[in-house]
């Protein structure tokens, strides 16, 4: 049991970081509100007054408790990354409201909370006519959003105090968690981000020789290295019609979906081959590319496209947007015919590789637990007989598989029980359930009403959806933790 004094420290270090952490959120207003001055637009005021309003308020938190020191466990990790992503997600949603679109503030947060979990839902129409500065915020927050507000502050804020590995084995995606790049956690996290930034360079770069501007290149690699989806247009990439602009984002969100230690090794080691010897990733290509024949035959032979060759192009654009959980769009899906649509969206549910920008639940664990079921075929003919869930050639332990098949069950419990409050709340079924899966896998774009937008939900539908997003980017577990009371006992 812990004494009072130990309950208090640890009270007063959680206030200095969370504290610390709505002072970050706040810095994230600071580069538009730079180029909202610079480009002499009225939203400057809006940006200065979000960061003063959520820098005062983290002052006032992180001053009094600033020397407060309590070595954390890892039940204590799981509260700060959930603490970091909801506090985080409410005060840079402060932005949507006193600027252009001025959202009310349900709105605005289900919109921050799309960009920093890199889902690129949206409430907002007429996107082309926000003012540049709004724009360029919402990109900065699919690239904060992408690697991980918590990995980036583990990374650069060593104010923070604490014992990184709690927060990155909170925070990272996939099902091993405890495997580091470099010997110093704080080493990871920035050998993470440089490959990351190195990435949106070359993504900035490729964009603007392709044809887009400057600015819509920067604001359009953003979200495609975070797999985010938040594009400058309502029509997305189908603003520009274009096959190479459409190939070059079809590249960098594969990219972006892949698990980025693979990445680094390849900077270091100046080598490819490991991506050849990785079973994750050629589980995640082959169904990349099993598919998009797929929905290129449906689309084709449906009527869609007069062309097999355009066909194929959107395709697989839509295919690896919607797998990678980017979800951009160029036609959009909602019409297309035969079981595309309904393909698609259950794309999102695969997601990217571990240790990825993508959402869902992640080729790794899908390949678990296909393996897992096929060895129970096996059991069941030859009850006698012993058999091994391997990946890669390599045994994967029954901890491990017993975790994984726990995730996915309460990854669908969570999904199905949200899906039946959107169906309370009178949303038809159709766009309930690709509304939550839309969210829930940090995708985007649905079917039904929320095809391109989630304008024409009601409040409480659009907080579930808000929570599903926050629920999805932090994998169930470290968020659901937190509701059993066996977290809260000493």
């Amino acid at each position: 049991m812990m004494t009072k004094s130990l309950i208090s420290e640890r009270a007063r270090t959680l206030q200095r970081i969370f504290g610390a952490i709505i002072a970050l959120s706040a810095m994230i207003s600071l580069p538009p509100l730079v180029l909202a001055w610079w480009w002499d637009e009225p939203t400057t005021t809006a940006f200065l007054e979000s960061f003063l309003i959520a820098g005062a308020a983290g002052f006032v938190l992180w001053f009094p408790v600033r020397h407060a020191h309590y070595d954390m466990r890892l039940r204590d990790g799981f509260l700060i990354v959930s603490g970091v992503w909801i506090i985080a997600v409410l005060v840079t949603a402060l932005p949507f409201m006193l600027a252009a679109p001025n959202l009310s503030y349900t709105d605005a947060v289900f919109e921050a909370a799309s960009g920093l979990t890199t889902t690129g839902a949206t409430v907002i129409t007429g996107i082309e006519h926000l003012p540049k500065s709004v724009l360029f915020y919402r990109a900065s927050l699919c690239y904060f959003g992408g690697m991980g507000i918590v990995i980036l502050a583990v990374a650069i804020l060593p104010m923070l105090r604490i014992g990184g590995m709690q927060l990155f084995r909170a925070e990272t995606t996939g099902p091993q968690k405890d495997s580091k790049l470099t010997p110093r956690i704080a080493d990871t996290a920035k050998a993470l981000w440089l490959v990351y930034t190195g990435l949106v360079g070359l993504c900035t770069l490729a964009y603007w020789t392709g044809g887009m501007s400057f600015f819509d290149a920067i604001t359009h690699a953003m979200p495609t290295i975070a797999t985010g989806g938040f594009a400058n247009y309502d029509a997305s990439f189908g603003h520009w019609n274009s096959a190479l602009l459409d190939s070059l984002a079809i590249v960098f969100m594969f990219l972006g979906g892949l698990n980025f230690g693979l990445h680094w090794y390849a900077w270091r080691r100046a080598t490819m081959g490991h991506y050849r010897a990785d079973a994750e990733f050629l589980s995640f290509f082959w169904i990349c590319a099993a598919a998009s024949i797929a929905v290129t035959l449906a689309i084709w032979l449906g009527g869609r496209f007069d062309s097999i060759v355009e066909a194929f192009r959107h395709a697989t654009f839509q295919v690896v947007s919607n797998i990678t959980t980017t979800g951009f769009l160029t036609t959009g899906f909602v019409d297309w015919p035969g079981f595309a649509p309904l393909a698609l969206i259950m794309l999102g549910f695969i997601g990217g590789c571990a240790g990825s920008t993508s959402g869902g639940m992640k080729v790794a664990r899908v390949q678990m637990v296909v393996r897992q079921g096929f060895r129970e075929l096996k059991q069941l003919v030859h009850p006698k007989g012993q058999f091994l869930v391997k990946v890669g050639g390599k045994r994967v332990s029954e901890s491990v598989v017993i975790s994984v098949a726990g995730f996915c069950t309460l990854y669908i419990l969570a999904y199905l029980v949200m899906t039946l409050a959107l169906t309370a709340d009178g949303v038809d079924i159709v766009t309930a359930f690709s509304a939550i899966a839309a969210c829930i896998n940090n995708m985007g774009p649905g079917l039904g009403q929320v095809a391109s937008h989630f304008q024409a939900l009601s409040d409480f539908s659009i907080w579930v959806c808000s929570f599903a997003m926050v629920l999805g980017r932090l994998e169930v577990f470290t968020l659901l933790v937190l509701l059993t009371p066996q977290f809260w006992r000493d």
